[in-house]
């Protein structure tokens, strides 16, 4: 069987989580030595859409008329579009009733966790959904002392000083402000943002509080990959996740893999599969402060338990699952 791994908007998705999420798949598939393409214009059995746009929904309709098998990859939902973009609330319900169309065209749609194939669900979609995690590559985010060098040279960390990170798009849904609000009240901790988004797409107080309106020890330095990005994972003393809303996390699943302390907001997403045991949750600002505290005076470190998590979401899992649901699919 060859597979179509199909994401429009490249340019534009390459730093989200729709983004990593498609290189998973390659590397998954690649471990299984299942034939792909990215190229919609080639000969295909299975054709595997990430995307929502309207190249995605005449890519759908082209495959249907060819006989060939559709699966929508359920990476979004009305939910998670909420307090994202400018008007994203006002749009919200088109939002949904377009997911649900376009989510009804395909033969099965796959979807990160538990918790977001019961909203996918809800919509009253007839399709099969399968519950598949988007991996991780446990190699990648493996220590590296040249990594960690070149993201302390990078942000010139000085030795003792504590760093507490995020990896995100610049959204409200992301806890942007709780993230500055959290640091205004422990400003002896560099605060680090990683991660952007068009501001001109986002709402103007978001804007300002990226550009000017956030306490001295926050900073964002935009998108940053490579090197730099997998060193602070490992060096940084704590990955502090805000979200509110999430359909997965893949910067979680990163965060996990680099053996990192991770501080989250106390959210059904991850039910199921991430507990107390691995991460630290909280719902209040006050309660996320005594958490990063407490993990920076290593009075909690679930590192060990987390990286577990990690180990079984690895890609080389998530691999045999995409490929049985393939198969399935096909009748194999």
């Amino acid at each position: 069987m060859k597979i179509l791994l199909y994401l429009e908007a490249e340019n534009f998705l390459r730093k989200s989580g729709i983004g990593r999420a498609i290189i998973h798949q390659q590397r998954a598939l690649d471990i299984a030595g299942v034939a792909y393409t990215t190229d919609p214009h080639e000969d295909f059995d299975i054709a595997h859409i990430n995307t929502y746009g309207i190249k995605s929904l005449m890519l759908i309709f082209r495959a249907k008329r060819m006989g060939k098998k559709v699966i929508c990859h359920g990476h979004s939902t009305m939910e998670d579009f909420k307090n994202s973009f400018v008007c994203s609330n006002l749009l919200a319900p088109l939002v949904k009733k377009y997911l649900t169309f376009l989510y009804n065209q395909a033969d099965m749609v796959i979807t990160p966790t538990e918790y977001s194939k019961k909203l996918i669900s809800s919509y009253g979609i007839k399709a099969p959904i399968v519950a598949i995690s988007n991996g991780i590559d446990l190699t990648k985010y493996a220590r590296s002392t040249k990594k960690e060098q070149a993201f302390k040279q990078y942000f010139k960390i000085k030795d003792g000083q504590k760093i507490i990170m995020c990896a995100a798009l610049y959204f409200k849904r992301k806890g942007i402000d709780d993230f500055c609000k959290i640091a205004e009240m422990m400003p002896d901790v560099r605060f680090i943002w990683f991660g952007e988004t068009n501001v001109w797409t986002i709402p103007r107080w978001v804007r300002h509080l990226v550009k000017t309106n956030h306490p001295k020890n926050v900073e964002f330095p935009g998108y940053i990959k490579g090197d730099i990005y997998e060193g602070a994972m490992t060096a940084s003393d704590v990955f502090f996740f805000p979200s509110h809303e999430e359909t997965e996390g893949i910067v979680v699943l990163e965060a996990l893999a680099s053996d990192q302390n991770v501080v989250a907001r106390d959210i059904p997403v991850y039910d199921g599969w991430l507990d107390n045991s691995a991460a630290t949750f909280a719902k209040t600002n006050s309660d996320f402060v005594s958490a990063l505290k407490n993990v920076l005076n290593g009075k909690i470190d679930k590192r060990q338990v987390g990286y577990q998590v990690a180990e079984s979401r690895s890609i080389e899992s998530i691999s045999s699952q995409l490929v049985a649901a393939y198969q399935k699919l096909l009748g194999e």
